[in-house]
């Protein structure tokens, strides 16, 4: 259930569609819902008669808890293995069901940039496969869809909670200006 509500903020469930997805119980389904509900790892909201929950990103355990999943699901490894090798790389992305939350055994992966090596992509699936216990597809140069997780971003440079960014990317941040003329700093709102 962590990985539902973690590895994307933006994912949202309710007691019904949770116990369907994940093949369990809605008493078990519930008891977990309320165990984290209870610790404010997840905030309620009612519509239309059903209860929905997600994560609540104001949570000081937040950030750490989403690192974890994405650890937990190789996410960094697969990133670090790729723009190492494979080219000049523009985006990583998390695509499909695991950026919807779901753990289908299968993580997509979108790489978009020029001159990638899909040889070597192809070489290393069964070793990441080996290493973190899942099946990874890689899709090149396709568009990214509105459950899409940027992994990486070549225009964006992260330093711990904030980030360098071309000023051709635009973002509602908070921005202060930066001495080199294209670029800003940009701190991270956490509220």
């Amino acid at each position: 259930m962590l990985i539902k509500f973690f590895v994307n903020e933006g994912n949202k469930g309710y007691l019904n569609g949770l116990a369907n997805e994940f093949n369990e119980s809605t008493n078990s389904i519930r008891k977990e819902l309320n165990n984290l509900s209870n610790a404010n790892y997840l905030l309620k909201s009612k519509k239309n008669n059903r209860v929905i929950y997600n994560a609540n990103t104001s949570h000081p355990m937040f950030t750490i808890l989403q690192k974890i999943v994405r650890q937990h699901l190789g996410l960094e490894q697969i990133v670090d293995t790729v723009i190492e090798r494979i080219g000049d790389v523009d985006i990583i992305a998390l695509t499909g069901e695991y950026a919807k939350g779901i753990d289908s055994g299968n993580i997509q992966i979108i790489i978009n940039g020029l001159n990638v090596n899909k040889d070597y992509l192809e070489n290393i699936k069964p070793k990441i496969k080996k290493k973190i216990g899942r099946e990874v597809s890689f899709l090149l140069n396709q568009n990214l869809d509105s459950n899409s997780i940027i992994l990486f971003n070549k225009k964006i440079i992260w330093i711990g909670t904030f980030y360098i960014q071309n000023l051709d990317v635009k973002k509602k941040l908070k921005r202060n200006f930066c001495p080199w003329e294209s670029m800003h700093i940009v701190q991270l709102d956490m509220k």
